[in-house]
């Protein structure tokens, strides 16, 4: 796999095989089940769904678990996660999420804790993927932050980058309107999220 930013490969290789192992956790599923009831209660008609860079689906699992019948899809670099993945009911897109054309529209179109790690560079590029693969709905969950900053990641530099994400999309595209936006606290006594901000857009 050939990649245009140094922080596809570094997601692609050992980094990011290690984040599976640390995000292997049924407390992390139960964490997700929490939030995502809260968001998709703001929805209506989400039967179909896709994830940009879904890791190995913790996400998608809890989505499954609320809504069954849900047609899942995901994005996603790593192909020891995209291994994990195919143990699932999901349709797999196995390549960056700065390749990706969509060839279909889904109800939902998300991404969670992974705009923090695209090149800023890139970011126009990726949230255009994400308004076409929406048929209605956009969520960004990400760190907020009102202006850019960039902070250091686990002893590594400009891998994680902090702004306001959904700010930025409902400017380029102003047919979206915003529903509902929360946060969920790494602190929180029954189900933590780490530090997470989301926003749901509507078409």
């Amino acid at each position: 796999m050939i990649f245009k930013t140094e922080q596809e490969k570094f997601w692609a290789t050992t980094f990011g095989d290690e984040y599976i192992n640390r995000n292997d956790d049924l407390q992390i599923i139960a964490g997700n089940i929490n939030l995502f009831s809260k968001i998709l209660a703001r929805t209506t008609g989400v039967k179909s769904v896709i994830e940009f860079g879904s890791n190995i689906g913790n996400n998608l699992k809890a989505i499954k678990a609320l809504v069954p019948d849900s047609k899942l899809s995901a994005i996603e670099i790593n192909q020891k996660a995209v291994e994990v993945l195919k143990e699932q009911d999901v349709k797999i897109y196995a390549q960056s999420i700065l390749d990706f054309e969509p060839d279909s529209k889904w109800d939902l179109a998300f991404i969670k804790g992974v705009l923090i790690h695209i090149n800023p560079d890139e970011l126009q590029n990726v949230y255009e993927k994400l308004y076409n693969s929406s048929k209605k709905y956009i969520l960004v969950a990400e760190y907020y932050n009102p202006s850019p900053v960039t902070i250091p990641y686990r002893g590594h530099s400009d891998r994680l980058f902090k702004r306001d994400f959904a700010g930025e999309i409902m400017d380029k595209y102003t047919d979206l309107k915003l529903v509902d936006y929360g946060f969920s606290y790494r602190r929180d006594n029954n189900f933590p999220q780490d530090d997470i901000t989301w926003f749901l857009l509507e078409k």
